[in-house]
């Protein structure tokens, strides 16, 4: 098993994740999203203490509950943000203004790659891949697969891989620039 905390950037904050939410919440407190509902059943429960405000609980609604998809804190390139994902559902918070974050559009997240020489940490969905940087996003790819994508190499400023081709019935590769997002290999319209 992996750990759930993975410190790949340089930050400016400690967290723990948490077995379950405290009985008496301290005096900051934050769910993500806002409008969960049922967000205690399988949520994700973090103390965050940041660089140079007060600590807060954060509490993240579960996704999914399977085993295939990521549970687990993350730095990120900007050292005052956190990124949290809980059962496949991905949040980057900023640790100084906590009220402030954002939902990773796929749901769920299948994975979470941090590329510290490429200042981005990268995340996998089901038909594409989206880059945060230290600004916030820096880009997502056009559908890469019909379904599934599969990771092979990162080389230079390049990322390898597959993806499945529903008309073809066969993985095919592509090439992502990891500087622009833009991919290359073969794609058909008729996985859009």
């Amino acid at each position: 098993m992996t750990s759930p905390l993975h410190l790949d950037f340089p930050h400016s904050w400690q967290a723990e994740i948490l077995a379950h939410r405290p009985l008496i919440l301290p005096p900051r407190s934050f769910t993500y999203p806002h409008e969960a509902e049922e967000v205690e059943r399988g949520a994700l429960h973090a103390m965050v203490k940041p660089a140079s405000a007060a600590p807060f609980l954060a509490t993240f609604a579960l996704g999914f509950a399977d085993a295939a998809v990521p549970t687990g804190l993350w730095s990120c390139p900007h050292p005052d943000e956190l990124c949290a994902v809980s059962g496949g559902y991905a949040f980057v918070v900023s640790t100084l203004d906590p009220g402030r974050f954002t939902q990773i559009a796929f749901r769920p997240v299948l994975e979470v790659r941090p590329l510290p020489d490429h200042n981005l940490l990268l995340f996998t969905g089901h038909y594409a891949l989206l880059a945060w940087g230290a600004s916030g996003l820096a880009w997502q790819t056009e559908r890469l697969s019909s379904e599934g994508l599969r990771i092979t190499e990162i080389r230079g400023h390049e990322l390898f891989g597959f993806g499945w081709d529903l008309l073809t019935d066969r993985e095919v590769p592509f090439v992502v620039d990891l500087e622009t997002g833009r991919h290359s290999g073969p794609h058909s319209d008729s996985t859009r």
